[in-house]
């Protein structure tokens, strides 16, 4: 929990303006990984819930992942309506929106099962659904669980209309080459940040009690900020 307090400062100044640039749509937040299994959903749901703990913040989380939604199944719930069936017009924000037990955190599921669900993702509905929820739900911070960026396309769609996008690595397991190239693969995005998971330390009495995260971050017009230097995988 310290760690996601820590994890979350930069990412919510940049949603609300008061970040060391000003970000378009930055309360669009995209969570992604190179590959698949390196916990980006694990890591969405409890970024979620810590900014949703926030007194002046509340928060969406979209299960952006359509070809392998994860998020309903990890928090125990059943398949439901949700971002495909916007994206075809079959349903409205309301009718697919769930509530949570945390009053300040809704769910948008990824809806039901789509055989042209990728091209729905990358689709200029998609383009306008994020523009209509970044400028009418400018009070909430939207986190996306979405694709890894070397197996689809559509995460890279997304990551364009993104303020925000968060890149999880996996400690000691993650190639270095297949960070360098995922990274290369949103290199217009405004704001890019590693999130180092699952990172251990054999210090006695380490900040992190011997496991967690590292952070770095930085900003897609040609210089960097952090604190110390970016995390390397």
């Amino acid at each position: 929990a310290d760690q996601y307090r820590v994890i979350k400062r930069p990412l919510i100044s940049n949603a609300i303006g008061k970040g060391a640039a000003k970000v378009t749509h930055g309360n669009l937040i995209m969570m992604t990984s190179a590959m698949p299994g390196e916990g980006k959903s694990f890591t969405s749901i409890n970024l979620a819930m810590s900014i949703a703990s926030e007194l002046d913040h509340t928060v969406m989380l979209v299960d952006a992942d359509v070809a392998r939604p994860s998020l309903l199944k990890k928090l125990g719930l059943g398949d439901a309506p949700g971002l495909l069936d916007l994206l075809e017009g079959k349903a409205e924000m309301s009718d697919v929106l769930m509530r949570t037990n945390i009053s300040k955190l809704t769910i948008l599921p990824s809806g039901r099962p789509h055989p042209r669900s990728t091209e729905l993702l990358a689709s200029d509905a998609m383009r306008q659904l994020l523009s209509d929820m970044a400028s009418r739900y400018s009070d909430r911070i939207i986190i996306f669980d979405s694709p890894p960026l070397l197996l689809t396309t559509e995460s890279r769609v997304l990551a364009s209309q993104m303020g925000q996008v968060v890149l999880v690595v996996h400690a000691g397991k993650t190639l270095r080459a297949d960070v360098q190239h995922a990274l290369s693969t949103i290199e217009m995005c405004p704001v890019r940040m590693l999130l180092l998971n699952k990172a251990r330390t054999n210090a006695q009495g380490a900040y992190g009690y011997g496991y967690g995260y590292g952070y770095g971050y930085g900003y897609g017009y040609g210089d960097s900020y952090g604190y110390g230097e970016t995390p390397k995988p």
